[in-house]
């Protein structure tokens, strides 16, 4: 079974990109589909009613959602295996443009729109450094100038970085990103896969129900307003 991860912000198109996916792909390979996310989600009932393909999803709630996605990701994968999946698509809840959900044996995934915003891709520095491919959507919606110079930002992060641009209401432009998913090495040992990078850290006094504002009031991973530009710089 091969495993796709699909990031990227709200409302950037990943639904879209998933949806044109299962489309292109369901007559070649069996599909699950699990969507991550914190409070409320439709998309697993959408795609299970439009192609029929087993869907679901998780409700991360009070946790990140993309440490919810670290920790249920074995147990996705078992679940996809038990319903004769040979492809795995599993949406991010795409809350923290920090983290980065890709991992190994896996396909990475970043989806961006390309109305968001020249500056966006520098943003999500960690999203795209780690991602095999990044997939523009919207493209129609802007000019040519306004594409080349969103695409030299993806650039600015992630040199290496594949990039699809396509419109994903319609579908176009995406064959590279089909040809690159069918291509991915297949899953061959599961309890062996982890993270590409470190996720943020996710443990401080807030964590556990405090509420007083100010770092004075907290300990262990605190944040002053000085020195506070840290930025993330890569793995």
């Amino acid at each position: 079974m091969r495993l796709a991860v699909i990031a990227g912000p709200p409302s950037a198109g990943k639904t879209a990109v998933v949806r044109q996916t299962v489309r292109a792909l369901q007559d070649r390979h069996r599909i699950a589909y699990l969507k991550i996310d914190v409070v409320r989600a439709f998309e697993d009932e959408e795609l299970a009613a439009e192609f029929g393909i087993p869907a679901r999803k998780v409700y991360s709630g009070d946790l990140c959602p993309d440490h919810a996605g670290v920790m249920v990701m074995r147990d996705a994968i078992a679940w996809a295996k038990a319903e004769g999946a040979d492809l795995l698509l599993v949406e991010s809840a795409g809350l923290c443009l920090r983290c980065s959900p890709y991992t190994t044996q896996g396909l990475g995934v970043a989806v961006l729109s390309a109305i968001s915003g020249t500056n966006t891709p520098l943003k999500m520095a960690a999203m795209l450094a780690l991602a095999d491919i990044a997939v523009v959507t919207r493209i129609d919606l802007v000019s040519q100038a306004e594409k080349e110079v969103f695409r030299e930002r993806i650039r600015e992060v992630n040199p290496r970085l594949d990039i699809v641009e396509t419109n994903a209401l319609q579908g176009t432009g995406m064959r590279y990103l089909l040809r690159a998913i069918e291509d991915c090495p297949a899953i061959t040992d599961p309890d062996a896969i982890v993270l590409r990078g470190a996720p943020p850290l996710g443990v401080c006094t807030i964590c556990i129900g405090k509420t007083e504002i100010g770092w004075q009031h907290h300990f262990g991973v605190v944040r002053r307003l000085e020195g506070a530009d840290y930025l993330y710089r890569g793995d």
